[in-house]
């Protein structure tokens, strides 16, 4: 990630001397240095959205540098806190860094160390900021209402539509391609309508057999059919005062189509092997993936039902006509997989969301969406490499061998970096390998055993 250098950094040492010289060298390095002979005075202007990073010495009068941190971390757990120690400190700084201290140096120091020492500070602290803002610019898009992600005018018109339309009874067709999002904006229209409090029932309509779809969608008596031993409650009964999706309406046999005709017509079911009308209260939305009307035509969908269904039609974009969607989409979907899974993977970088807006998408939303995990997955595995994470969802051959053998490695490596801490000697022992063969492939892979204490 690249930072931007005039972000502050906060430094906290009662030592004259190494505040001036520490303050020159942050200075000259393009820092913002904010400089404290006091940890109380620190803490006084401390907010959980600072920006930057705090330097603090372990040993000072009042506050000292562990009581710094405890306070610290109750501001912002997040805030990256690198200790200043002396000699015989260095145990103190091993318990602060179990105890949350980004990192810790040694006096006295070289100056560059300090500044990459800082510099890497920043990089995790812009990381969190990012994720951050991700997350309550999404949570805006979570409240109450149409939860259609985007802010392009194809998905500002979805959003519209919706609202227009989702606190009304009629009956609604939407279109779309594989993966857009169908199902979505249904449940949408059922959540923002005054039936949200009822159930919302999806159908497939391709998924079940051709010889049992009458009996999932209108139910049956005991002794309809053979094997029908008791009563089966079908989905528009189940959805009654709700809403019943129909999914891939475009699969159902023709002779369900009339009898589903005529439910849309009454506002009835009759369970087969009933003669009891049963009413319904219940708004009907239909899904399907092809042109119903072209189907009409050929003679594969009834054109009175098509009739009668496009009352209201909503056509779902894909995901290619819309490409200015697709990082805000892919972050929201990162954001998602990670706290399902428990973990925080860096948001994606400008270059990698402009690569992923190259692509086409065939399998729209839904790939984008099965990408965003693969990163979230597998990511650390290959250093979050889209190019290596999606390169199926990008229309990209596979990996080669060298690459799979490259992204193995790396991940052994860095687990072991995990395991022993950043430890150079034990990963070396784990791995069988010398010192030098370890340092040359951690270099190649940008590994760094101070991200692993």
């Amino acid at each position: 990630m690249r930072r931007d250098n005039s972000t502050p950094v906060m430094l906290i040492d009662d030592e004259e001397h190494i505040r001036v010289a520490a303050s020159q060298a942050l200075d000259l390095a393009g820092y913002r240095v904010h400089a404290f002979d006091r940890g109380e005075k620190a803490l006084a202007v401390l907010t959980a959205d600072w920006p930057g990073a705090v330097i603090s010495d372990i040993r000072m009068p009042g506050i000292d540098g562990m009581q710094f941190l405890q306070r610290a971390g109750m501001i912002d757990p997040d805030l990256p806190v690198i200790l200043i120690t002396g000699h015989g400190d260095v145990s103190m700084a091993v318990e602060a860094m179990r105890a949350g201290a980004y990192d810790f140096i040694e006096k006295p120091f070289a100056v560059e160390d300090l500044v990459d020492t800082v510099g890497r500070a920043l990089d995790k602290r812009a990381l969190t900021i990012e994720n951050r803002r991700l997350k309550n610019e999404l949570a805006m898009q979570s409240k109450p209402g149409p939860r259609i992600i985007g802010d392009t005018p194809a998905a500002q018109r979805l959003r519209l539509t919706i609202g227009q339309i989702a606190d009304t009874d009629a009956d609604v067709l939407v279109n779309g391609e594989t993966g857009t999002g169908k199902e979505l904006v249904a449940r949408a229209l059922h959540e923002n309508s005054g039936r949200r409090d009822r159930n919302f029932v999806a159908v497939n309509c391709g998924a079940v057999p051709e010889n049992l779809i009458e009996t999932e969608l209108f139910g049956h008596e005991a002794g309809a059919f053979t094997d029908a031993r008791s009563r089966r409650i079908g989905k528009f009964e189940h959805a009654n005062g709700g809403t019943l999706l129909l999914d891939e309406i475009e699969s159902m046999p023709l002779h369900v189509q009339v009898h589903l005709l005529r439910v849309l017509q009454e506002r009835a079911i009759e369970r087969l092997g009933s003669n009891e009308l049963i009413p319904l209260d219940l708004r009907v939305i239909a899904a399907s993936k092809v042109d119903l009307r072209a189907a009409a035509t050929r003679g594969t969908f009834r054109e009175d039902l098509y009739y009668r269904l496009g009352v209201v039609m909503i056509d779902i974009p894909p995901l290619r006509e819309r490409r200015q969607d697709i990082p805000l989409l892919f972050q929201h979907f990162v954001l998602v997989a990670g706290a399902r899974y428990r973990r925080e993977p860096p948001p994606p970088t400008a270059d990698q969301l402009n690569r992923l807006m190259l692509a086409e998408w065939p399998g729209n939303v839904r790939e984008l969406r099965n990408a965003a995990e693969r990163y979230v997955l597998l990511g650390e595995t290959c250093g979050y490499d889209i190019d290596q994470m999606v390169n199926a969802s990008l229309d990209r051959p596979a990996m080669t061998l060298p690459e799979q053998l490259e992204c193995f490695e790396r991940g052994l490596i860095e687990q072991q970096l995990k395991d022993n801490n950043g430890s150079i000697k034990d990963t070396m022992a784990a791995l069988g390998l010398p010192r030098k063969t370890l340092y040359d492939k951690m270099k190649k892979y940008g590994l760094d055993r101070v991200d692993y204490k």
